[in-house]
């Protein structure tokens, strides 16, 4: 037999060497989510980071807070982001950034510094209250946890805001309302347990 009459069976198989054909990404599904590893704070631990605007700019306050697990002990490795719009004034703020990072110290505590975002178009022609966006990571959580951060004292915002109108049950309202200090803000974060505050799923 010449080399060029080989057997059929010493033919390569090039099926089976073809490079895989990706399709939509529907057809696989959605990939689980990596836990929350316990050093996210370390890398992510820039105190710059917890400025959307500068101290000093007029109307800046600062948002304070806890980060508190089921039985009311403070969460040391956690990280606050925060999101939201500029003010409602036509003119944005200098060195406004839009976007807060802040990880919690020892006693589980975290600052933001920032400026009263402005009311946003929410569905149905209606707006939704002035609001931060939260997200919170934190050493054992499968994913982040999203919430929101309005104001005590935007209260009439507050009463016709549609998400809190129909997503969150009127007792649980407050969980999402951070009160006044002297220089801002106090907004605490429950993630279990009783008075635990209210996260969104997305």
């Amino acid at each position: 037999m010449s080399d060029l009459e080989q057997p059929d069976h010493a033919q390569p198989d090039l099926a089976h060497h073809r490079p895989p054909v990706m399709t939509s990404g529907a057809a696989f599904g959605v990939s689980p989510s990596q836990t929350v590893g316990p050093f996210l704070h370390l890398a992510l631990a820039d105190p710059a980071e917890a400025l959307v605007v500068p101290v000093g700019t007029a109307g800046g306050f600062w948002v304070r807070g806890t980060v508190t697990d089921g039985n009311g002990d403070p969460v040391a490795d956690a990280v606050v982001e925060t999101w939201q719009t500029a003010t409602g004034d036509a003119d944005v703020p200098a060195g406004f950034v839009g976007f807060g990072r802040c990880p919690t110290d020892d006693e589980g505590r975290w600052a933001i510094h920032t400026v009263k975002p402005g009311p946003v178009p929410a569905a149905g022609r209606r707006w939704a209250a002035p609001h931060l966006a939260v997200s919170v990571f934190a050493r054992g959580l499968l994913d982040r946890v999203v919430t929101r951060i309005y104001f005590a004292d935007e209260a009439a915002a507050t009463a016709t805001d549609p998400v809190l109108a129909e997503l969150v049950e009127p007792a649980r309202r407050p969980t999402l309302v951070a009160t006044a200090t002297e220089d801002g803000y106090h907004f605490a974060v429950r993630l279990q347990g009783e008075d635990e505050t209210v996260f969104f799923a997305l």
